[in-house]
């Protein structure tokens, strides 16, 4: 297939799911968001065949319409849940400190329902967001059972060439506010109170122990060794877990 029999089909496809999309938008959320993703897939696929024959610039990143959703069960006493949107299942038996992959929305207020996996009786968490389109959104389902809620933080990859980028998100619900810094050296990110995403700090590629402190002192509450930043990734560091309690405090890192 040429290039532009390729495009063409290309389009064709994105036309289709777009429709698609908009007719099930007030009738089945769940099929809405469905088809919205195979939209923006091809979508950018026809976009990145367009730049690379013609050469032409362009922000790769969403339509003007859409935002681009992923879900975090950063609860540590919380089970296995189940997510709605809308009233509709959009995700499946996630665990604590697993992901999920990015949803493409329209940019909106949803209703959040996550029930515990499989049992649809009594909602843990029911709760509005609101998503702007053309921005990237991580929701973290974060803190202890009882007091659950949904934190969304903005998600970034642009990165300057060469460089890494990083951020900290605290989510650690009975952790005090932290420091974090270069083991022996030079503190990266003051007084994290718990549920805040830092700025992203660009960095040159490097491999250093880090360090997650009571803030203000010299308390190590975390020792995280060897974190690798690789050129041109952006990465989210995020504290989960319970300080001297189990699940143990740890840190995970996620890319957008």
């Amino acid at each position: 297939m040429n290039y532009y029999d390729q495009g063409d089909h290309l389009a064709w496809q994105a036309a289709k799911y777009g429709m698609l999309a908009d007719y099930y938008k007030y009738i089945d959320p769940r099929m809405h968001i469905y088809y919205y993703q195979k939209h923006f897939d091809c979508m950018q696929r026809w976009c990145r065949l367009h730049r690379g024959e013609t050469g032409m610039g362009g922000t790769g990143g969403m339509g003007g319409n859409q935002a681009m959703v992923r879900v975090l069960h950063a609860s540590p006493d919380a089970p296995a849940v189940d997510v709605y949107v809308n009233g509709q299942q959009v995700l499946q038996g996630v665990t604590y400190k697993q992901q999920s992959d990015y949803l493409s929305v329209p940019g909106g207020q949803y209703q959040i329902d996550i029930y515990p996996a499989g049992n649809t009786d009594q909602a843990v968490l029911s709760q509005n967001v609101t998503v702007e389109a053309g921005n990237k959104y991580t929701v973290a389902a974060a803190g202890t059972l009882d007091q659950l809620r949904l934190i969304a933080a903005v998600d970034s990859d642009g990165v300057s060439s060469g460089k890494a980028k990083v951020r900290f998100w605290h989510l650690s619900p009975n952790a005090p506010a932290v420091d974090v810094a270069v083991k022996g050296g030079d503190v990266l990110f003051r007084n994290v109170p718990f549920g805040k995403a830092t700025r992203y700090l660009t960095l040159p590629p490097t491999t250093a122990d880090l360090e997650v402190r009571v803030a203000g002192t010299n308390q190590v509450a975390l020792t995280v060794p060897g974190v690798t930043l690789e050129p041109n990734q952006a990465y989210t560091a995020v504290a989960v877990g319970l300080a001297g309690k189990q699940p143990p405090l740890e840190a995970i890192f996620l890319q957008p």
